[in-house]
């Protein structure tokens, strides 16, 4: 195929200009780099150059292609030099005000059929354009940091924005080595609307002090597979970028309760505890490296009661099986000897609700998180009511630690950390399905691509089960009696009749 642009311009030489500037470069178009400040350009130009001289060196890139590239990437010293552009890219300050009066002023220096397009992340398309005599050329074309390595992008039709005008771009990124994924102009587009449910989900179960940070990013790395944590990530982006993106999108959705942001990140972010950039976040950080609490090894107990399990708990056959590979003493009875640790396992309820309903003494309740095959786990959870008695939650704890796997002790809560966190991610997954933003399709590439999760949040639902994530859902919202774990009709459709969640509706 034909190279779409020829000549792009990059306006904004910060970390995602250049990225974006070093990737249509390698595609074979002509970029030119330009920014306002004074030798930014020239730095950006330097530091893209630095990086493909160190792949020469690693034996990663052909020098003559190196060469190639460099021949390419143009300064340009002001606006007037993009005038030849077939396509710029605005990679500048998150601000509607100064993005509306950049567009304003390229469309009066560029010819018709150029394509103007914003790297925002969170400012509305159709707002950008809305001025514009030709609002139909204008797109998003939302990258992520670093550019080069995130191989996903967003491409945003405004309200008035040309279709022919976003399958060019979504050529031109395959022509870069990306992959697109279409997104109508919504708050948060694909990606950050869709990352709503891991990081804010987790800030509200440490505001409830079930547990701390450290707790909550190992269970949701090693019970549900996340490459980091949703602390670790948040220290990773830094506060001065996360937060404000939560505020937005919470704002542009007329103050929605699914997407409240945290005080906690607020008063981090005013502390300047920003994350690893700034050497202290959720973790300090010493050459870089996070400095994480040890964790409690399991406790010694010298003997474990019988086991009685709940007739209702989730998984339950296979829980049973579990208890009998770690070597307990399983009481089969109708109710349980007054010696027995009283096992349950609810979907959504927390400790004392299934006590006081199940009418099981809760000074000998402790619950256990089987909405995930234990098989497929490197952790195991348990949580605690405040009436477990200590000798019952630390024989708890020594027995699903008998076989070396990692167990982690949580106090009281509506749903377990993974319950909460996975069935947020795959309700708001659903409700943007809902809303039409995107295919199916595309946000499970949307988000895998961009966020790192170990399944798109449709797959998380099929895996798990839209029953068992629903049950979670509507027992959140008993719980709770909060209108944020209301399930996405989306959700409850495919729920209720036992389809896939990535069935597509005739």
């Amino acid at each position: 195929m034909e190279l779409i642009y020829q000549t792009v311009g990059i306006v904004g030489a910060g970390a995602m200009g250049r990225g974006i500037a070093q990737i249509a470069a390698q595609a074979g178009s002509l970029v030119k780099l330009m920014d306002v400040q004074t030798g930014a350009a020239e730095k950006a130009r330097e530091a893209i150059c630095t990086q493909w001289d160190k792949l020469v060196g690693k034996g990663r890139l052909e020098a003559t292609a190196a060469a190639g590239y460099k021949a390419r990437l143009l300064v340009a010293d002001s606006l007037a030099d993009l005038a030849d552009c077939d396509l710029i890219v605005e990679a500048i300050a998150e601000r509607l005000d100064v993005k509306k009066t950049l567009f304003a002023e390229l469309e009066a220096l560029v010819p018709p059929h150029t394509v103007l397009a914003s790297n925002t992340s969170s400012l509305s398309i159709t707002a950008i354009a809305a001025a514009l005599k030709q609002p139909e050329r204008v797109a998003g074309y939302h990258f992520f940091n670093p550019v080069p390595l995130m191989k996903v992008v967003e491409v945003i039709a405004g309200l008035k924005t040309s279709a022919t005008v976003c399958s060019a771009l979504a050529n031109y990124a395959r022509q870069m080595g990306h992959t697109p994924v279409l997104a109508q102009d919504t708050p948060g587009f694909i990606v950050n609307h869709a990352g709503r449910g891991y990081g804010t989900e987790a800030l509200r179960i440490v505001s409830e002090g079930i547990a701390d940070f450290a707790t909550i990013d190992r269970i949701l790395r090693d019970q549900a597979g996340f490459k980091l944590g949703p602390f670790e990530l948040l220290d990773l982006t830094a506060l001065d970028v996360s937060h404000p993106v939560m505020e937005s999108i919470y704002h542009q959705y007329y103050e929605e309760d699914r997407y409240r942001p945290s005080v906690i990140t607020a008063q981090r972010l005013a502390g300047g505890m920003l994350g690893r950039k700034t050497g202290e976040g959720f973790y300090r950080y010493t050459d870089g490296v996070g400095q994480v609490p040890a964790e409690a090894p399991a406790p010694e107990v010298s003997e474990i009661p019988p086991i009685w399990v709940s007739p209702r708990a989730s998984r339950r056959s296979e829980l049973l099986q579990l208890l009998k590979n770690l070597g307990a003493n399983i009481e089969t009875g109708h109710a349980a000897s007054q010696e027995a640790l009283l096992l349950v396992a609810p979907l959504g309820f927390d400790i004392t609700t299934v006590a006081v309903v199940e009418r099981l003494d809760p000074s000998r309740t402790v619950g256990i998180d089987m909405l995930i095959d234990d098989g497929i786990t490197k952790r195991r959870v348990l949580a605690t009511n405040p009436a477990t008695r200590t000798d019952m939650r630390d024989a708890a704890h020594a027995l699903f630690a008998r076989d070396g796997k990692p167990v982690s002790v949580i106090r009281d809560s509506g749903g377990f950390v993974t319950q909460r966190v996975v069935a947020t991610i795959v309700n708001i997954a659903s409700d943007i399905c809902q809303q039409g933003i995107c295919s199916p399709k595309d946000l499970e590439t949307a988000v895998t691509l961009g966020l790192g999760y170990p399944l798109g949040p449709l797959a998380m639902g099929n895996r798990y089960g839209p029953t068992n994530i629903l049950e979670v859902l509507f027992n959140m919202q008993t719980v709770y009696g909060d209108q944020r774990y209301r399930p996405s009709p989306w959700l409850r459709r495919r729920g209720a009749i036992g389809l896939s969640l990535m069935h597509e509706e005739s």
